[in-house]
């Protein structure tokens, strides 16, 4: 809980070791790009399973980044789950392209291949180049089904995996002898990307990083998120500008042969993730110990409240522990359960409104029906969920929760 006594519905956890690791990193003589961005970069990819790791400062712009990888053009379209924080159709609409949005299972929040074939299929003609796939709460999406339907139309695949680090599934078919597949290793997808803001399982303060496993996109990936830059002899384009007269670099030469953005992240930042990233292990294992405690809570009463569905053959590192509540067979609204439980210091927060509801996509695309996203939103609350939290923590806001809606256990 914060210091108040209220408890958020999700928060960081940082520790005195934490800021020592950034304290010392204040005392670099490089601050930002050195070293320590390095380090995390090879410590993340190899969390993750993937090859390659390019830090960033928010995951916003790891998913911009992914889309200018694949040079997204301003004729082409993509497909998003109408269930995501607006960021995910934004970074496409920021390049130029436009945005179909999938409908999502009402129960898990998630794109299936059914509802991404029915997006394919409403694009009536349009130039489909990308599917963004958003592992929702941490929950992870059907990776084999969704890349068998996007492969065979020829589209890009990027994982928005802001909520699902840690987060593993098995591979089909499901026959108890598969290792599991890491989120962020790429296995069924182009590129997957992160986020490591303070309510994230892991932190930077601000900060994400794009994963991926084709080794030469690296350098230019390094380029775009640094104004397009270029510093390597090897590939300029304008050698008399850049070499002396002995066929060296000028030291003070660069070159801008893209027009990039500034997505870097600081040193002291990533000394925060390095940190952060050996105590990944115990934040996962809290944090599936505390989903487990909530689901056993809640079982009593699935006829009118139960936890977000997740997919058989995954295991979540859950970023938002979600309830889907029948509200009119309660007789409460949620603004009222939200209202009560602030009241009683609990914070809670509804993820996400869905995207096509927004004003500027409904303006640019006009009124959208997809059902299964209406009903998941009609239901869901997310709840306290971190690994700050203790055991009594969890009994405390699961009594409230009960205890606001009227629920309690027959003896």
């Amino acid at each position: 809980m914060f210091k108040s006594g209220f408890f958020p519905y999700g928060w960081s956890f940082i520790g005195e070791d934490d800021i020592a690791a950034v304290s010392e990193a204040l005392h670099h003589e490089i601050l930002t790009t050195g070293p320590l961005v390095d380090k995390f970069e090879l410590e993340f990819a190899k969390t993750v399973n993937a090859q390659e790791s390019v830090s960033v400062n928010s995951g916003t712009a790891a998913l911009h980044l992914a889309a200018m990888a694949i040079d997204l053009q301003p004729d082409e379209w993509v497909i998003v789950p109408a269930m995501t924080f607006s960021a995910t159709a934004n970074v496409a609409r920021h390049m130029g392209a436009e945005v179909i949005f999938a409908d999502v299972d009402p129960n898990t929040g998630l794109m299936t291949p059914e509802t991404l074939t029915d997006a394919i299929k409403s694009a009536n003609g349009k130039k489909l180049r990308a599917v963004f796939i958003v592992h929702m709460n941490g929950n992870v999406a059907d990776m084999a089904g969704l890349s068998k339907v996007a492969r065979a139309r020829g589209l890009h695949i990027i994982e928005d995996a802001c909520h699902a680090v840690a987060s593993t599934y098995l591979p089909l078919p499901l026959n108890g002898s598969q290792d599991p597949i890491l989120v962020g290793a790429c296995a069924h997808s182009d590129f997957a990307c992160f986020s490591f803001h303070p309510v994230k399982t892991i932190t930077t303060g601000e900060g994400g990083a794009l994963t991926f496993n084709d080794s030469s996109l690296k350098e230019t990936l390094k380029s775009y998120r640094t104004h397009g830059i270029v510093r390597d002899i090897n590939n300029i384009r304008h050698p008399e500008l850049a070499l002396d007269k002995n066929g060296d670099l000028n030291p003070w030469y660069y070159e801008m042969q893209f027009l990039g953005h500034n997505f870097r992240m600081t040193d002291f930042q990533c000394a925060l993730g390095s940190r952060q990233l050996e105590k990944l292990p115990d934040f996962a294992a809290r944090r599936r110990k505390f989903m487990k405690r909530y689901d056993e809570r809640f079982a009593p009463f699935r006829q009118v409240m139960q936890p977000v569905s997740r997919l058989p053959g995954t295991n979540p590192c859950l970023h938002l522990y979600a309830l889907l509540i029948d509200f009119e067979a309660i007789g409460r609204t949620r603004a009222e359960m939200m209202t009560e439980l602030r009241a009683r210091k609990i914070g809670t927060q509804v993820h996400y409104i869905p995207v096509h509801y927004q004003p500027y996509y409904r303006e640019r695309y006009g009124k959208i029906d997809l059902p299964g996203t209406a009903q998941y939103y009609e239901r869901v609350l997310s709840i306290p969920f971190y690994p700050a939290m203790k055991d009594e923590d969890i009994e405390f806001v699961a009594d409230n929760v009960c205890d606001v809606l009227g629920l309690r256990v027959k003896a």
